[in-house]
């Protein structure tokens, strides 16, 4: 486990649950709206050892309802289904924010976990004008079906910055996601706290109107919200 940092409480993470956030190093992808964009490199300085998160939340332990491993992806790390399985034991749920970059090892691990917040970035066969990566968009979908038919809580959100999503394109992504069976879904306006594109920061592009886009889409889910706008 490459650790980059620690949250050591939060509310926002983990609906409804008091929790602590372990931040992975590493992302295959190369989102121009990321926020953390320091953690995208696989390597970097001043990782905090594993040990130390277990030593802290042992020390938690009565107080904190869950742990989230964020990212960066967290799915990148050989060793997150060990380290779940170590969270667990401690008797903390355990919450997931991923990307779906690796469908297999998302398959894998998803007993594991109590939540999962899973970010779909665009419709599938857009998926490269986000991530920068070939294929993207394939492996978003098998994660997205492979969350879907787990069983466990969920919530898809989608980041949403006009220069890239359309109103329209985001209303018709919400369609084809309830279609799938999806039935939690949250677009999230774009922060440009923590962004470095210079492009994405500096576009002039017309606001989106958000009570359009949840009239359209409300309907469609069993929960449905905006954060940020």
């Amino acid at each position: 486990m490459q650790i980059a940092g620690l949250t050591p409480l939060t509310t926002t993470d983990y609906p409804g649950k008091l929790a602590a956030v372990v931040f992975c190093q590493g992302c295959p992808w190369q989102c121009a709206y990321c926020h953390n964009p320091g953690l995208i490199p696989r390597q970097a300085e001043g990782h905090i050892a594993w040990e130390e998160i277990i030593s802290f939340l042992q020390r938690r332990q009565g107080l904190l309802d869950g742990v989230v491993f964020s990212g960066g992806e967290p799915t990148l790390q050989s060793g997150l289904g060990a380290a779940c399985q170590q969270v667990r034991a401690l008797g903390f749920k355990t919450g997931l924010h991923t990307a779906g970059t690796y469908p297999e090892r998302l398959k894998e691990w998803l007993p594991l976990f109590d939540w999962v917040g899973m970010d779909i970035k665009a419709r599938f066969g857009d998926y490269e004008k986000i991530s920068g990566v070939p294929g993207s968009g394939e492996r978003a979908s098998l994660s997205l079906q492979a969350v879907l038919e787990s069983g466990v809580d969920y919530e898809i959100r989608t980041t949403v910055h006009p220069g890239q999503i359309t109103e329209n394109g985001i209303i018709l992504l919400g369609q084809e996601l309830a279609a799938l069976g999806v039935q939690h879904y949250v677009p999230q306006a774009f922060r440009a706290q923590g962004c470095v594109s210079s492009d994405l920061l500096q576009l002039d592009v017309k606001p989106l109107s958000w009570g359009t886009i949840q009239a359209a889409l409300q309907p469609l889910f069993q929960s449905f919200s905006i954060r940020g706008n």
